[in-house]
């Protein structure tokens, strides 16, 4: 060992051949096992602490491939909180110093003055590379985790796990549309998405705005207001009384109905909206997200636009019998949007029903989560962070998101069903049969599946 390592640690220092070669070994020890360079080149001290620091980092490697393997939803929940991410952003900021330092030792130990002229700045600009480019990724990284933390801090809530129900996680799915024309906000689209918590195949319920009389459990508030449904005999305290109205009558009317709605993370209008999702399907909604569709168009200019195959020609502004102040127009087949021309597409009244955007909301929402990939994401991180602050709320907590994200996986996997509430499936908004509703759901959800006869 000795004198293997000896014209490293004491070379022939008037032969430039000699100490090139002694230089880019350095270099690339450097590069494959940080701190073994210094240990071979006299700076011991330095040079263990190096090796102590890039063996640690590799076992804690091998053990995250380990957890990932037998659970990942370990390894995934730690990813999704916010401790979490603050300590993994501190690990990856001492890695890139302990690298940038072990590199410029590195480089002082070569003597590059005694190497060939030729060969130095080739062995200096290899080293400079690698540095810059393995602390710049860390430097990126620890960004990305502190960016993600005040992220899932602002966006998601502390609060504790809710199980599944009949096996199943309910969620409402809110697109919020507080219109200049509009006195508080109306949910523009509501749909329940239905998750089996064992498979990860969801169901998407669609539960159109205009919906009347609808129903609410028991042991909700509305209840005693509304026992025969929300509008029956025309009462209701707002000017229409339908779905989307709910949210605002309680919120801006009676939000003491769910004094704790903001304490745990929600509102009012927002927990109205539950119980009636929920009397509607006859399902336990465990959490809700919800979109401003107004912000939409920020986290779609975030993400670099969507890809959308337009049905038909669909006008920028104007109202349903009203092109007067048409800005423009979305013209039929593929078109790449930007997020003022996707909120129009998904709002756009002219010659459409509430039916036709409910569908093309659909369509929208499914293109975005389409471009949510890793590397779009991470390369343009701070935009989608910050539009996403402003475009979601939910009382998802962040314990959930390491089980979500898996089952997620699982999710896109599998074909996602769809139950539209909507007269082409014989529902009638203005006078639903709710016994025919529970029907509907509960085959989508519960398919009878023939046996074979013997």
């Amino acid at each position: 060992m000795t004198s293997a390592s000896s014209p490293i640690r004491h070379p022939n220092s008037g032969s430039r051949q000699v100490m090139t070669r002694r230089a880019w070994w350095l270099v690339v020890l450097n590069i494959l096992l940080p701190g073994s360079a210094q240990v071979l080149a006299g700076s011991r001290g330095l040079g263990r602490f190096g090796l102590r620091a890039s063996l640690s980092l590799l076992g804690l490697g091998v053990i995250a491939g380990i957890v990932y393997a037998l659970n990942p939803e370990i390894l995934l929940t730690v990813a999704t909180n916010s401790i979490g991410l603050w300590i993994l952003a501190i690990v990856m900021v001492f890695y890139a110093l302990v690298w940038v330092v072990l590199t410029f030792d590195t480089i002082r130990l070569t003597r590059l003055v005694k190497a060939r002229p030729k060969a130095r700045p080739f062995i200096a600009g290899l080293a400079t590379v690698v540095m810059v480019t393995v602390a710049g990724t860390a430097s990126y990284g620890a960004y990305v985790a502190t960016t993600a933390s005040g992220f899932l801090s602002s966006v998601f809530a502390a609060g504790p796990s809710e199980p599944p129900v009949d096996g199943r996680y309910n969620i409402m799915l809110l697109g919020g549309d507080a219109g200049s024309d509009r006195l508080g906000m109306r949910p523009d689209s509501t749909s329940v998405v239905s998750i089996d918590a064992e498979t990860g195949k969801a169901d998407i319920i669609g539960i159109p705005r205009d919906l009347e009389y609808v129903p609410f459990p028991e042991d909700s508030p509305l209840y005693a207001s509304y026992p025969d449904g929300y509008g029956y005999d025309g009462v209701c305290d707002v000017d229409v009384c339908q779905l989307n109205s709910i949210y605002t009558e309680v919120e801006l009317k009676s939000p003491e109905m769910y004094p704790n709605a903001v304490a745990e993370g929600s509102e009012p209008g927002i927990e109205a909206m539950r119980d009636a999702a929920s009397g509607v399907t006859g399902l336990t909604i465990q959490y809700y997200v919800l979109i401003d569709m107004q912000g939409f168009s920020q986290l779609i200019d975030a993400l670099g636009g969507v890809d959308i195959t337009v049905a038909e020609r669909l006008p920028i502004g104007g109202q349903e019998d009203d092109l007067s102040d048409v800005e423009g127009w979305v013209e039929a087949g593929p078109q790449h949007m930007d997020g003022f021309t996707a909120l129009w597409y998904g709002r756009a009244r002219h010659g459409t029903s509430d039916y036709d955007r409910m569908s093309r909301q659909r369509v929208l929402q499914e293109a975005i989560l389409q471009q949510f990939n890793p590397g779009n994401v991470l390369t343009k991180f701070q935009g989608v962070a910050q539009a996403g602050q402003e475009v979601v709320k939910t009382d998802v907590p962040q314990g959930m998101l390491g089980y979500f994200t898996r089952l997620a996986a699982k999710t896109k996997e599998l074909p996602v069903g769809a139950v539209e509430l909507v007269p082409a499936n014989n529902v009638d908004p203005t006078d639903p049969d709710y016994d025919y509703i529970a029907g509907l759901i509960d085959a989508a959800l519960n398919p009878v599946t023939e046996t074979p006869a013997p």
